[in-house]
């Protein structure tokens, strides 16, 4: 039987936080646009009180969810227990993209481990969360985390990363703008920095 909630209890907190694999949704407002449903491993995610969440993005293929973050941000986190008891925990609320050289970065990059190719952090304010049974879900056992992704950044260097960052992930597949730190020194955001000076 599904129960909602006004925030993250310290119960749900630890459940969260236990989970090895969580998945993040975010769509357009266009009714034609692209719904996105990224999952997310390795040690990303932290929440910070009982209406925030936080994730380390790495540097990947696309930026859907910094995309429609910037258009609308809306989002919805999915947590699912594949072993123990059967539980799926959901987050609503409203995201922004950090990035670095952005105001709250140093912080917030502060509560994760280094990762080669970390592109932003994502957070954001958590208005409803909602449990379900989850009893479809399988029982699955955790080998190991993949070290691909970790690999290939290392492979590429934070100097590639950046220039693939530019070339690959400043729109979403429908064409929408995502927010991208500078390949300079400063870090700062393209997009803040064109929208400052036009």
């Amino acid at each position: 039987m599904a129960k909602t909630f006004d925030s993250i209890t310290p119960e749900l907190r630890a459940f969260i936080e236990a989970q090895p694999l969580f998945f993040v949704a975010t769509a357009p407002l266009s009714a034609g646009g692209h719904v996105n449903l990224s999952p997310k491993g390795y040690d990303t995610l932290r929440v910070l009180d009982a209406n925030r969440v936080a994730y380390l993005d790495l540097t990947g293929s696309g930026n859907e969810t910094s995309a429609h973050l910037l258009e609308n941000g809306r989002v919805t986190f999915m947590f699912c227990a594949f072993d123990g008891a059967p539980k799926i925990v959901r987050l609503y609320g409203r995201g922004r993209t950090v990035l670095p050289g952005d105001e709250g970065w140093d912080e917030l990059r502060a509560l994760f481990p280094d990762f080669p190719g970390i592109r932003q952090v994502i957070i954001a304010d958590v208005t409803w969360v909602q449990t379900s049974c989850g009893y479809a879900v399988p029982r699955m056992e955790l080998v190991e985390e993949r070290p691909t992704l970790i690999r290939w950044a290392e492979a590429h260097g934070e100097e590639a990363l950046a220039q693939a960052r530019q070339e690959k992930n400043a729109a979403s597949i429908d064409g929408l703008p995502a927010p991208l730190a500078s390949p300079g020194p400063h870090g700062r955001s393209l997009d803040r920095l064109q929208r400052t000076s036009t």
